[in-house]
């Protein structure tokens, strides 16, 4: 594809497919995602669309980069060749063009030079001006072909038939220094732009290049055998030696050692990992050597599934780039239109030389005319900053998230595991002291808190850890309050102070000081009753994450209002509030209540963004304008959530709305500039300069200019990179 008209013509005709839902191109690094019934078509079928018309489909649906990547390359090297030749032409076009004019044969030289530069080497633009003349349709190929064609032709005809001219008492003027020289530099544009633009996806590539392409097999002898990483299977035992990239998704099961996940979650900080910890493929080992048991392979790793991940929001579109979309398919028609009246205006009004003047001024609006700069303008700041997002550990799952996670100015933070570690801990356990089976209880405790879901329930479970295990005969989790089982015939309760007083279970005295006493702490109190009282009170802390304070701070200076919403009790909630300095929360909420929260926020006007972890945050997250997930939480949230972060620092939150600023920032430098471009220089190149200082614009110049328009877009959302977030 040469411009944005290309990418919508693709999108248009692979839409009008019976059987396709949807077809998406990116113009930034050529590419379309499309979604089709395959009951109704195929992608040969798809293929054989867009061939039709011109262009070509590689299909590509195992994500085999490698494939697109030799294409690429190819590509590269034949738009080189092609501005090397065309430069090596063109510069003795220009030199007898411009100073040995008069030179005898002068023009049959330049004619005969010139040929293969069209025919050959710039034959793609005529070309591809054909396929789309087909179709009724208009890009920047066609700009190229009628403007470097019309100049070859009136150039031809001049050297052949001179008399013509001279007759009617004009010189006949030759232009093939202009055709040539302007598609030698355009060439150079889009050989310029091209490797700017494969530095756009440099983020996948580091990604991809995360994965081993061997590793070290353990046999049953215990001898190893390096291997193929796609000869891996599940429950393979893999040697990680020091300084090796892990190949797969598993399990410690021998030795320790610390891993550096930085490329996962952007923590710098190695993690260390013993017996039965966690290990994920393209992190490195540092030091020691370990086993790992192979629990997801191949395109089931959390690596393969970012990658998958950022290469879809790269692909996806921002919903500014739907309004330069609709300027881009009817820039082109219009360009010719405004080069048809120049030459006419030249003609009516022009007092000598106006048919030279004429022609020279419609073709060099042809010429400086660009709809690349605007149809590169958002895809390529939109894959750097996903790209960029990427490796810093912020997963940002479509462009449109990317652009409105700017605008928030609302953000509700779920308290356990986003503002808190997360790792909940028992600090107190109380009994009854008129009990005297405390044994007995503690197991009927533990069993009840085995079965149950609830985050709390683990911390319990490790605390009565050596505890024995009883069989449940009837057990009911109650949504938001607690559980309810039954051993050996009687009725157990475990959960908040409210289902004890819904089921109207008393509190011995001795127990409500107690109660008092944890609340002053912070604690999480959790009560666990019989039928008729309260057996015992469990008090668990949940310490807050030091950077939360900071990363708190810096929302509210951004002037993002901060909002705190648990399931907490109002102590609980009012001690956290006040040690983070939140000035709004809302304590003992229910998981349907935090979305009618969030749907609250949204009609008093604000842009909400809810950051939450757990299966309960999943109604909020997809309610919210912005949804962010820490990557530690549950499965489901992620799936829901807009953007994941990777590591369980609320300072990611900051670095993901300051990468948004700065990218849709990119995003209105790039527009701003294409449309300046265009504006200033259209008008330029049709001589509204000429009347008053008989300034007119060369054709080659404005090539040139051309050319360096795309590249400059290009470029100024390559910076983005070097941009600290």
């Amino acid at each position: 594809m040469s411009c944005a008209s290309c990418a919508i013509s693709v999108e248009t005709i692979l839409t009008a497919q019976k059987g396709v839902n949807k077809a998406n191109v990116n113009f930034a690094d050529n590419s379309v995602a499309v979604e089709y019934d395959d009951s109704i078509i195929n992608e040969s079928l798809l293929k054989k669309s867009i061939q039709d018309v011109g262009y070509d489909l590689i299909l590509d649906v195992k994500n085999n980069s490698e494939e697109s990547d030799e294409l690429h390359k190819q590509s590269l090297n034949r738009i080189r060749k092609n501005t090397i030749w065309s430069g090596v032409f063109a510069i003795p076009i220009m030199i007898i063009g411009m100073f040995f004019m008069n030179m005898p044969y002068g023009n049959f030289i330049m004619w005969i030079l010139s040929t293969p530069v069209i025919l050959v080497w710039g034959r793609s633009f005529y070309i591809n001006a054909f396929h789309q003349l087909k179709l009724k349709k208009a890009n920047m190929d066609s700009l190229v072909a009628l403007s470097t064609g019309i100049a070859y032709i009136f150039s031809v005809f001049n050297t052949l038939y001179p008399s013509y001219w001279h007759h009617r008492g004009l010189h006949p003027h030759v232009y093939f220094e202009a055709s040539v020289v302007i598609i030698f530099f355009i060439l150079l544009g889009k050989w310029l732009e091209e490797k700017a633009k494969s530095n756009t996806s440099t983020a996948i590539k580091k990604l991809m290049g995360l994965q081993p392409k061997f590793v070290s097999l353990l046999q049953h002898d215990n001898t190893t055998v390096l291997v193929p990483i796609n000869q891996i299977k599940i429950d393979d035992i893999i040697l990680i030696k020091p300084g090796d990239k892990i190949p797969v998704d598993g399990c410690v099961v021998y030795g320790e050692s610390y891993v550096d996940e930085s490329s996962l979650n952007g923590e710098p900080i190695p993690i260390y990992k013993t017996l039965n910890a966690k290990v994920f493929t393209g992190t490195i080992n540092q030091k020691g050597s370990f086993n790992v048991k192979a629990e997801k392979i191949g395109e089931q790793t959390l690596l393969s599934q970012i990658i998958r991940m950022v290469q879809d929001a790269q692909g996806s579109k921002a919903p500014i780039q739907k309004n330069v979309d609709k300027i881009a398919g009817i820039f082109v028609p219009t360009v010719m239109i405004i080069s048809l009246v120049t030459f006419l205006i030249w003609m009516i009004f022009a007092e000598n030389n106006n048919f030279t003047y004429g022609l020279l001024s419609a073709i060099t609006v042809l010429v400086i005319a660009c709809p690349c700069a605007l149809g590169l303008a958002t895809p390529t700041a939109i894959m750097v900053g996903i790209g960029k997002g990427a490796q810093n550990g912020i997963l940002i799952k479509d462009a449109e998230a990317l652009e409105l996670s700017k605008n928030i100015n609302a953000i509700i933070l779920d308290k356990t595991g986003t503002i808190t570690e997360g790792k909940p801990k028992v600090e107190h356990l109380v009994w009854n002291t008129q009990l005297n089976n405390i044994d007995y209880l503690s197991s009927v405790l533990s069993s009840i808190e085995k079965k149950s879901e609830h985050p709390l329930a683990q911390s319990v479970c490790d605390f009565l850890i050596e505890s024995k295990q009883i069989s449940i005969t009837n057990f009911e989790s109650i949504s938001g309050k607690g559980v309810r089982a039954t051993i050996d015939n009687e009725l157990y309760f475990v959960g908040s102070m409210a289902l004890m007083n819904e089921m109207n279970i008393q509190l011995p005295n001795e127990l409500i000081i107690k109660q008092n006493n944890f609340k002053t702490q912070a604690s999480t109190v959790i009560a666990f009753s019989n039928n008729q009282e309260v057996i015992a009170l469990i008090a668990i802390t949940d310490k807050i994450k030091e950077t939360s304070l900071t990363a708190i701070k810096g929302l509210q200076q951004m002037g993002i209002e901060v909002y705190m919403l648990t399931g907490d009790s109002e102590n609980t909630a009012k001690v956290v509030a006040e040690k983070t300095g939140i000035k709004y929360y809302k304590f003992s909420v229910l998981p349907q209540e935090k979305a009618l929260f969030v749907k609250e926020l949204q009609n008093e006007g604000k842009i909400v963004a809810m950051v939450g972890d757990g299966i309960n945050d999943s109604n909020a997250l997809a309610q919210a304008n912005i949804s962010f997930a820490m990557a530690h939480g549950s499965d489901v949230a992620m799936d829901v959530a807009k953007v994941t972060i990777m590591s369980s620092d609320l300072l990611q939150l900051l670095k993901a709305i300051k990468l948004s600023k700065l990218t849709v920032s990119k995003i209105h430098q790039n527009l701003f500039w294409a449309f300046i471009y265009n504006i200033i220089g259209i008008p330029l190149a049709a001589g509204i300069l000429f009347p008053i200082n008989g300034f007119l614009l060369n054709p080659m110049i404005a090539g040139a200019a051309m050319a360096l328009s795309s590249v400059s877009v290009v470029s100024n959302s390559l910076l983005l990179k070097f941009k600290k977030i």
